[in-house]
């Protein structure tokens, strides 16, 4: 199909302005850097992220703003533009590495700094390098077809606090109106307030011990071990309004599922048996609801999970045939076309560069020791990477971001690997880490290419030199990869527990000459142990757990370390309280790789979650949303859920005024996608999320303190201790729900 020769940038090709200056270039970065840590603690509570690219664009406007006002020149569009690119890398990246490196600790091996860097600077890069030869067809000539929802949205935020330039009738460059000077401050006053109510909220209610963070009621008969509850917290009230009511309620519907039927049955079921019931290993008479759902519902919802992303998948087969053909034509009519290379609008990266890149990647990885990869990985990521490469970035401008399928490709990526291992005899620990390796880097190259063709839309309508966003882009990806390894890893030690191995496997022994690997321990527990022990994985559960222990020289088993990321033990020996973080969808991986490799898989469990999700298509609702709350805990997906019933009690009220009652449903839909809500949600997310980052990380720092708050609030607070507790909690929550429902409203023109 043929360009829309009748399109017009906002900006002219011919026009000249400042774009990616080094202010632009380092604000974007830094933002990137920022967002990315955000939704890496998103990934791993909820299993979700939200877009960053709005958020990113407002924060970037409004520090130029600021900078302006201290004397600095004023920004251009086009640098704000740069600013949103080199921004938008990190979520994407989080969400990449957030699905799929925590798997490593639950396969038994340790979250090496090196291995997580360079599956996440290894897969972002690659990921942009192979959309670049796309962006002439999907972009450029389908431009009508492809609408890139969130990349037209950023790009219409950008024109409106566009104060430098904007173009006429004519086509001519001309000065703004003030007007855009009011809409960004207001935009700025919403997100940067968000961010700070989202960031006192949750140090008050967490270092603080202000309030209960959890509310958690259990019922009795019939529903024994039943319970509902809910983490009070900004960041997840904020990805409910954001995603809607539709996928909130839904989610929300497969943990009432699992907490208030599958767990109370099993209960019902099996507490008159005397003996474990596998996989469990104590008596399900002697479980809580918490022990049920970690031995039995976690593989329900994984069966339900993958299922749900394969039938998301299969259901994109036309779509991505379409992308896989149109994105071979694109890369032929790249390299056989003669383009206008005087418009500034039409410069990409050359292709010989593109190609040399992606050579020199997969090259890298092949020799890549942490990585574990051989010759067969290498080439199963070129492949599998360029074919979600290119299927991501023509659905993303066909169903947006949010309903990208990047979790079923990563899925199939690890079944089809799997099973070509196991074709080819490749079994044990090593080929685990290889697996998950290549999962890792087309997941996180599909996540990418769907995020940078989003960006290359908003410069299309813009105005942007396609290079420069690309460099920029780039830039992102790859600082925003050197800081996620770090905070993952900190997440992680921050809520590991080493449990004293006589409560767990009281005389467990190995041959300690066998073993190598040495550790100590971290955190608040280091304080009373400074001890060097070797390091033993074990694999089985003869005798105890499997998992990573810490023995002394005499082979003795000391303690069971418990990550912090899908761990199970919740509290310290000194009776402290850690959180944890389930990471719905790396656990998933794990069990794909494990069960195909080992044959270990509790196949039976496994069958009823893809039964479930099987169930709900034929009665025509999405699985894959359900099978997630399936998963995760109600806890964790009620809040989402609220956050949902402010967005849809929003949108009604706002759909019934005079202004918006000539609209259709796709100008509505678009209109409440940019509103006030969203904005003040987004800083709730940011706030809430950057916060519980630095709580998770100082905690090991501010021991003392932490326990001495403690300690006051059990003997004197309320809102903390006491039967009293849960409902007044509650009290808190209610004031920034209720300030989010009254900022989402429009206000009638009259």
């Amino acid at each position: 199909m043929p360009p829309d020769s009748s399109f017009k940038p906002y900006i002219p090709a011919h026009a000249q302005l400042a774009e990616m200056t080094p202010r632009a270039l380092i604000m974007g970065v830094i933002l990137g850097m920022i967002f990315g840590a955000s939704s890496l603690y998103l990934v791993l509570k909820v299993g979700l992220t939200v877009s960053a690219s709005i958020p990113v664009a407002v924060i970037a406007i409004t520090l130029f703003g600021v900078a302006k006002q201290l004397g600095a020149r004023e920004s251009t569009i086009l640098e704000n533009s740069i600013a949103q690119t080199a921004g938008s890398a990190g979520e994407s990246l989080a969400f990449g590495l957030g699905v799929t490196m925590p798997a490593i600790l639950i396969l038994g091996f340790d979250l090496e700094i090196s291995r997580v860097l360079l599956v996440g600077v290894l897969g972002g890069l690659l990921g942009i390098l192979m959309m670049i030869p796309l962006r002439r067809t999907l972009i450029v000539d389908q431009h009508r077809e492809l609408k890139y929802p969130e990349g037209t949205a950023c790009a219409e935020v950008l024109k409106a606090a566009a104060t430098d330039v904007s173009r006429d009738a004519a086509g001519e460059v001309r000065i703004a109106g003030s007007d855009a000077v009011r809409i960004a401050k207001r935009r700025a006053l919403l997100i940067f307030g968000g961010f700070g109510i989202g960031i006192l909220y949750k140090t008050l209610s967490v270092s603080f011990k202000g309030w209960r963070d959890t509310v958690n009621f259990e019922f009795g008969a019939p529903l024994k071990t039943g319970s509902i509850g809910a983490e009070i917290s900004p960041e997840l009230v904020g990805v409910g309004y954001i995603i809607g009511p539709r996928i909130a309620f839904t989610m929300a519907a497969g943990g009432v599922l699992a907490s208030l039927m599958l767990v109370p049955m099993i209960k019902f079921f099996g507490e008159l048996a005397s003996t474990p019931l596998s996989p469990g290993t104590i008596p399900i008479r002697d479980m809580t609801g918490d022990d049920i759902r970690s031995a039995y519902i976690l593989y329900i919802g994984a069966g339900a999970v993958a299922t749900g992303g394969l039938i998301s998948l299969a259901r994109s087969l036309p779509t991505i045939w379409n992308g896989l053909r149109g994105g071979l034509a694109g890369m032929k009519n790249s390299r056989d076309a003669v383009v206008d290379t005087s418009l500034r609008t039409d410069r990409d990266i050359p292709m010989k560069w593109v190609v040399i890149g992606c050579l020199a990647i997969v090259a890298v990885i092949s020799l890549a020791a942490p990585l574990h990869m051989n010759v067969l990985g290498a080439v199963l990521i070129l492949v599998f990477g360029f074919l979600f490469a290119t299927v991501s970035s023509r659905l993303v401008g066909e169903i947006g971001s949010s309903s990208n399928p990047i979790s079923g490709m990563a899925v199939a990526t690890l079944l089809f690997t799997c099973l070509i291992f196991l074709l080819m005899g490749w079994t044990g620990g090593q080929y685990y880490v290889t697996a998950l390796s290549v999962g890792a880097i087309v997941c996180i190259a599909a996540s990418n290419a769907g995020t940078t063709s989003q960006d290359l839309k908003t410069g299309y309508l813009v105005g942007s030199t396609p290079r420069m966003q690309q460099y920029a882009i780039l830039c992102g990806a790859f600082a925003s990869a050197l800081i996620l390894g770090p905070v993952l890893l900190k997440l992680n030690d921050a809520g590991t527990v080493y449990v004293p191995a006589a409560q767990v496997a009281p005389g467990l022994t190995v041959d300690a000459s066998r073993l190598t690997d040495t550790g100590t321990l971290h955190g608040p527990q280091a304080d009373t142990d400074k001890n060097t022990y070797k390091v033993w994985h074990k694999t089985d559960t003869v005798g105890g757990p499997a998992g990573k222990y810490f023995v002394d020289n005499a082979g003795k088993a000391v303690y069971l370390v418990d990550p912090g990321i899908n761990g199970h033990h919740k509290t310290r020996p000194d009776g402290t309280e850690v959180k944890k973080y389930d990471a719905p969808k790396a656990v998933l991986m794990s069990y794909i790789i494990k069960g195909i490799l080992d044959r270990e898989l509790p196949w039976t469990l496994v069958l009823f979650g893809v039964m479930i999700a099987i169930v709900l298509e034929m009665a025509g609702i999405a699985s894959l949303a359900f099978s997630v709350g399936v998963y995760l805990p109600l806890v964790a997906t009620l809040p989402i859920a609220i956050g949902g019933t402010v967005r849809w009690l929003a949108d009604r009220r706002n759909n019934k005024l005079p202004q918006n009652l000539g609209l259709n449903e796709e100008e509505r839909q678009a209109a409440n996608d940019r509103s006030s809500g969203v904005l003040l949600a987004s800083g709730y997310i940011a706030g809430g999320a950057l916060a519980g980052i630095i709580i998770a990380i100082t905690a090991g720092v501010l021991t003392d303190f932490d326990a001495a708050a403690a300690r006051w609030a059990e003997a004197y607070n309320p809102f903390f201790a006491g039967d009293s507790a849960n409902v007044l909690s509650m009290l808190p929550y209610a004031v920034i729900v209720g300030l989010l429902f009254w900022v989402a409203r429009e206000k009638a023109v009259r």
